[in-house]
């Protein structure tokens, strides 16, 4: 009798483990991960996120109309687990000093804005919302209407003016170009 059970237990747990790989699995093919990065003379930048895509679906917008990322609530800019973005000297990141290091990003959309949130707490699930404790700044950035909309979302990093960074995020039909200009000395 305790055989049955035991076995019948190991099936139980070899079925939900299966289920787990299989959803995992499933989630990194409609969000596979993708990392954008510049290096331009002293300058690396490098961005880690997920790619959802838009398969047909309202992605900004109010969320009466059923969009998925809903204005004026928490988006983990991509998919997955937290964006995470690294740079190896210390910067201006849209008008905001910022040191070197690795920072988890994320954004609060908006209709002609967005607040992209810089956050020291790393290694997170993205769909928690960061300790806001841990917020170094959080900046507005102007939307972009874009003409071809982009189905899945793509970060992308061009060199900037005087030897920094442009960075851009865009998905649907929003572009967010992030300007990242290297800390003149004293």
């Amino acid at each position: 009798m305790l055989k049955k059970v035991l076995i019948s237990l190991g099936i139980l747990v070899l079925v939900i483990v299966l289920a787990f790989v299989h959803k995992n699995y499933r989630n990194r093919t409609l969000s596979p991960p993708g990392i954008a990065e510049l290096r331009v003379n002293n300058l690396h930048v490098e961005i880690n996120y997920s790619r959802p895509s838009v398969r047909e679906r309202i992605i900004f917008g109010d969320e009466a109309d059923g969009a998925l990322q809903p204005y004026g609530v928490y988006w983990r800019l991509g998919a997955n687990e937290a964006t995470e973005m690294t740079i190896n000297q210390d910067v201006i990141f849209n008008g905001v000093p910022l040191q070197a290091g690795t920072y988890r990003l994320y954004a609060i959309p908006g209709p002609n804005t967005f607040r992209i949130g810089v956050n020291s707490e790393l290694g997170e699930w993205g769909a928690m919302e960061p300790d806001s404790r841990k917020d170094l700044f959080i900046t507005e950035v102007p939307v972009t209407r874009l003409d071809e909309p982009v189905e899945q979302f793509t970060t992308r990093i061009e060199e900037g003016p005087a030897n920094g960074a442009m960075l851009y995020f865009e998905w649907s039909d929003v572009q967010l170009a992030i300007p990242i200009a290297r800390k003149r000395e004293m």
